[in-house]
């Protein structure tokens, strides 16, 4: 079976939206893309292992349709989670994010040689000192470590079908396709912990290769954390998921790109909603 997909978005929990607003709006320069508020938790874990009420902001540097964003999740209640190492970083090529960071006093961190920003909740964004593509998205790729890089090899490339753009001794880099976000696969000499603060990368699918995913999975004996599942937002579109796990542990969300394709439009009044709810939590630093 030949896998087809669109690299979406990866999800951060965070703990405080008013330090977050400012980090991803302020100094990466993206752009709040919708805003979303939940009573209850996910039936898909969407927010964690949490049955409460929780927010989904997405933001990015253009329309999820073409561009790689992130999905910010907010538990009410919620001030902070245990950092694993599971979560390698995200690269970014745009040198005005450097120029941001040292207009407004943001730290930036040297590592192997690479510029790092970290978010408030600990998130490592590598910034490639390179002016930001206006014909392309500046998401360069995600990176995700590795206890056994043949393994991750094994499940990303032969049983999901990502295309391998690059290999090396520690590291792999693979992709659905051209004009798309990658994904870097980094093996690390450390257990992996995924700790409290773990994410989800999001590919967007055929609603009919759904089930085909499904049956895939299952003949390799391989992770099922949410078998297909409908999922409704409040005054938007129903989609279908099915949210796996790779030999690490690491999440994984195929969406129906039918159903994605309407929810994910943006709103825009997200911007102005974030703000309004941001201004109703009482413990939180207004930047």
């Amino acid at each position: 079976m030949s896998i087809t997909a669109r690299a979406l978005h990866y999800v951060f929990k965070v703990g405080d939206r008013a330090k977050n607003a400012h980090f991803f709006r302020t100094i990466l320069g993206m752009q709040v893309l919708r805003h979303e508020e939940f009573k209850e938790g996910c039936d898909a874990q969407c927010n964690g292992p949490y049955d409460n009420r929780w927010s989904k902001t997405m933001i990015g540097y253009g329309p999820e349709s073409s561009h790689f964003v992130i999905e910010l999740t907010y538990n009410y209640g919620v001030k902070s989670y245990e950092l694993g190492n599971d979560f390698g970083g995200i690269t970014i090529q745009s040198k005005e994010v450097l120029q941001r960071a040292e207009e407004n006093n943001y730290p930036v961190n040297n590592e192997n040689n690479k510029k790092v920003l970290i978010s408030p909740d600990g998130y490592k964004f590598f910034i490639v000192d390179e002016p930001q593509p206006k014909n392309k998205d500046p998401v360069l790729h995600v990176t995700l470590h590795s206890s056994n890089l043949i393994h991750s090899r094994e499940y990303w490339h032969d049983i999901l079908n990502m295309k391998i753009l690059k290999e090396e001794d520690k590291s792999i880099l693979l992709s659905y396709g051209e004009n798309q976000a990658g994904l870097n696969i980094k093996e690390i000499s450390d257990p992996l912990n995924r700790a409290k603060a773990y994410g989800r990368i999001a590919f967007a699918v055929a609603y009919d290769l759904q089930p085909k995913i499904d049956e895939i999975i299952k003949s390799k004996n391989k992770t099922i954390l949410t078998p297909l599942i409908t999922l409704d937002t409040p005054g938007k579109a129903t989609v279908r998921v099915i949210i796996l796990a790779d030999p690490d542990g690491h999440e994984i969300c195929f969406v129906d790109d039918e159903g994605f394709s309407e929810l994910s439009k943006v709103d825009p009044d997200s911007n102005k909603s974030l703000d309004k709810y941001i201004g109703k939590d009482p413990f939180q630093d207004k930047e």
